[in-house]
């Protein structure tokens, strides 16, 4: 089935939302996307209610407990984790990866490897750098082929060798939407016995993820790029989390997932992470004519209506993609860097970046704001690509981020206003 853009924009209310009765056009989703309905419904309803901290004797506290739970539960079938018990929370993706690196740089030693790419937000490559300076380990940089911005899989398997132990890579570019073989890089990594860690942020509001079929060690994502509020998520296998020896203060739990969720958590914010997750299940329902059917007894299980949604979602995303793409590379002086092929659009999520001849980035991004049209401009911390590419110095790339509740005519509108700029 289609997706019924009417039906899915009803749930999210900043979609309505005029400046002086312009409508706003949210194309700066790699940034951040907006907030479905079910999100801030969870969280009022947090704050309301549910309002405690943990594990107290009174109401309000068991009630917030088991609101937690659920979230981590959330979480472990959209990401296909073994056990809600491999779901950490925290502030942010960046601030996971500081912390989960800090764990595993206990057991390196002067001289191991690390791999990092030169696709990567710079949040899966600095702590990877101050890790290796902190313990004396090298750091080995794959490379990206300029022509389309991927990785070079050649370069990568060089780079690995028997004194890798920690291989970290990206399930999708923030900056020009490449989706890479995460899969191939895992079996690569886990050949040496090194471990895999996967920056998921940009991928996860645009496909599903398998983290089991991936085999991969460590994966984060944040919920704020899914729809959800600001809040990070780490998957880890169970068995290395419960091995590592986390910084925490000494009176929290010592057992996965507890021992790396340091301090008191935002507890409204991953109520809001339930929320994002019950929107994608809901998303799935709507896309499958029989879901509605389903008595309480039989319902459609998370992970099923969630492959649903994630499925149709694609497939739309895929077609924005085309078209996005296709309209901006017919305006003269344009380079649209990335996947390009229209026949490799399964290689790409719908972050989709170019530069003008004669146009600063910070220019072009100035005068689409205002048309009301919110595009991102700058190296969106994907620093590495940017200096590989010779970007940098020049302010980078304009970055179009479309999320499956854009329409194909805000893509036009998009499309016509830079094709008009002067």
């Amino acid at each position: 089935m289609p997706l019924n853009l009417d039906l899915i924009r009803s749930q999210f209310p900043s979609l309505a939302v005029t400046d002086d009765g312009k409508p706003r056009i949210y194309l700066d989703n790699p940034g951040g996307t907006q907030v479905a309905q079910q999100v801030i419904d969870r969280m009022n309803d947090y704050l309301l209610h549910h309002n405690a901290n943990h594990a107290g004797a009174f109401r309000t506290s068991i009630e917030s407990d088991a609101i937690l739970r659920e979230a981590h539960a959330a979480m472990a079938d959209m990401l296909n984790a073994a056990s809600p018990d491999e779901i950490i929370f925290g502030a942010n993706m960046t601030t996971l990866t500081f912390s989960i690196s800090r764990a595993l740089g206990r057991w390196l030693k002067p001289g191991d490897e690390i791999v990092i790419t030169r696709l990567d937000h710079d949040a899966n490559i600095a702590p990877w750098l101050m890790l290796a300076e902190d313990r004396g380990a090298v750091v080995k940089w794959v490379d990206v082929r300029p022509e389309d911005c991927t990785l070079d899989m050649a370069d990568f398997e060089s780079q690995i060798s028997e004194r890798t132990k920690i291989v970290a890579c990206g399930y999708a570019s923030n900056a020009v939407g490449t989706i890479n073989d995460v899969k191939a890089i895992v079996e690569m990594g886990h050949a040496v016995g090194a471990w895999v860690f996967v920056d998921a942020v940009q991928y996860a509001p645009h496909g599903a993820i398998d983290a089991q079929a991936l085999d991969c060690d460590f994966l984060a994502c944040s919920a704020y790029k899914f729809f959800g509020p600001h809040a990070g998520i780490m998957y880890g296998k169970y068995d290395l989390l419960d091995r590592l020896q986390a910084y925490k203060v000494r009176p929290a739990e010592d057992k996965p997932p507890h021992k790396f969720e340091t301090g008191t958590q935002n507890h409204e914010g991953l109520a809001g992470v339930l929320g994002a997750v019950e929107y994608l299940e809901w998303l799935g329902k709507s896309q499958i004519p029989s879901a509605k059917s389903q008595t309480s007894n039989s319902k459609l299980q998370r992970r099923e209506a969630i492959l649903a949604g994630m499925k149709a979602m694609v497939e739309y995303e895929q077609g924005i993609s085309e078209r996005l793409i296709t309209g901006l590379s017919k305006i003269r002086g344009v380079k649209v860097w990335g996947v390009t092929d229209l026949k490799r659009l399964d290689r790409r999520v719908p972050t989709v970046s170019f530069t003008l001849e004669g146009w600063h980035p910070r220019a072009i991004a100035e005068k689409l704001a205002e048309k009301n049209i919110f595009v991102w401009d700058g190296n969106y911390y994907a620093l590495a690509i940017m200096e590989r590419l010779d970007l940098q110095k020049h302010g980078g790339m304009v970055r179009v981020g479309a999320a499956h509740y854009n329409t194909v005519e805000e893509i036009d509108r998009l499309v016509e206003a830079v094709s008009k700029l002067d």
